[in-house]
């Protein structure tokens, strides 16, 4: 069976965030769902270094506390390379010369509407961002490589899904799963 939506209301909007209840019928009846919609899809960008290493920023969120994750954030309505081509540089100080784009991920499908673009950053050069990584929260960029990474996500130590979703995009692509 289908969803049907029968009625739709906006709860609250902002700039980042669409929540919206729709009343619904869908496999169990009759019931209320709500929904929160991206108002822009994220990006997010594994860097990888010439030393075979990943790229993390590591900060204090304020919903889940401290986290390790691949730079990333919102494409505030640009293509979406361009959005990950600036998140790179405001969160890491970083650009690359190769970009590659890795695939699309859904956060939350259950709950939202939150569309994620992955890039594979390689031909990297480090640059001064610290003002921008102060305003971006970022309280430090953490170079670890591949494998490292993929047992810190074993261990517990990288929670964040859309890190991990990444990884594994990266890791498909770069054949380090076979």
């Amino acid at each position: 069976m289908s969803w049907t939506t029968r009625a739709t209301r906006t709860v609250y909007e902002n700039r980042w965030i669409h929540v919206r209840e729709d009343e619904v019928t869908g496999p169990h009846g009759d019931g209320i769902y709500g929904v929160v919609r991206m108002q822009h899809p994220a990006v997010f960008v594994v860097a990888l270094d010439d030393a075979e290493r990943i790229c993390f920023v590591e900060l204090e969120r304020y919903t889940t506390g401290r986290s390790l994750e691949v730079p990333a954030g919102g494409s505030d309505g640009e293509d979406p390379l361009v959005a990950a081509k600036r998140e790179l540089l405001e969160e890491a100080g970083v650009t690359a010369s190769e970009w590659q784009d890795l695939g699309r991920m859904n956060a939350l499908n259950g709950i939202a509407d939150a569309p994620e673009h992955v890039f594979l950053a390689r031909g990297l050069t480090m640059t001064d961002a610290t003002a921008s990584q102060h305003e971006e929260g970022i309280d430090a960029v953490r170079w670890i490589p591949f494998a490292d990474a993929l047992a810190l996500v074993a261990e517990g130590r990288i929670t964040d899904g859309e890190t991990i979703g990444a990884l594994a995009l990266a890791g498909i692509r770069l054949g380090r799963f076979r």
